[in-house]
């Protein structure tokens, strides 16, 4: 049986790490560009974006360790019964891993980029080119935040009904060779 406060505290920190990702794509850095007489330089505000972006990481990274032990990571431990709950678990396993990832990356190369601000000051009448990062990428590590919270716990759900379930043998095993 699938421990339901295991799922209930996974369902917790997903939650978090999904919020936290939908407010970094809201806080993302802007620029506008400052003059001061005879320089134009890029003026950035506040770079809250990138603490939310890699507490949304972090607290991924956390959700999915969680899952990680508790199910032995699906190669350690004892061998599963052969089932369409083994299959469904194999396959949410891999598909957790792959959004798993791909969260991670946005996330990951969301703060980062982020973070970067061009500090270069341009003498010349062209104003300067204040990179920011483009819209959506904390929106894509959100919603593959949201996958991996969904396949995560199904695959969990799944890994534990293949591993809680005995084979049953019975008292008849379907040949009877006591008449020969």
């Amino acid at each position: 049986m699938a421990s339901t406060l295991l799922l209930a505290l996974v369902f917790v920190i997903d939650l978090i790490a999904f919020a936290l990702a939908v407010a970094a794509e809201q806080r993302r850095s802007t620029a506008t560009v400052g003059n001061d007489g005879k320089e134009s330089y890029c003026v950035y505000d506040e770079d809250i974006a990138t603490g939310l972006g890699v507490g949304s990481f972090l607290f991924l990274l956390l959700s999915q360790l969680l899952i990680m032990v508790a199910s032995r990571c699906l190669c350690c431990g004892k061998a599963m019964r052969p089932s369409g709950s083994r299959a469904w678990a194999v396959v949410l396993f891999i598909t957790c891993w792959v959004f798993f990832f791909i969260a991670e990356a946005c996330l990951l190369a969301g703060s980062v980029r982020n973070a970067y601000h061009t500090k270069y000051k341009n003498l010349l009448n062209d104003p300067p080119s204040c990179e920011t990062l483009r819209k959506g990428v904390f929106g894509a590590g959100a919603a593959f935040v949201f996958l991996t919270a969904i396949v995560s716990e199904l695959y969990y759900v799944s890994y534990s009904k293949a591993n809680d379930a005995t084979v049953n043998y019975g008292k008849d095993t379907g040949v009877r060779m006591g008449n020969l």
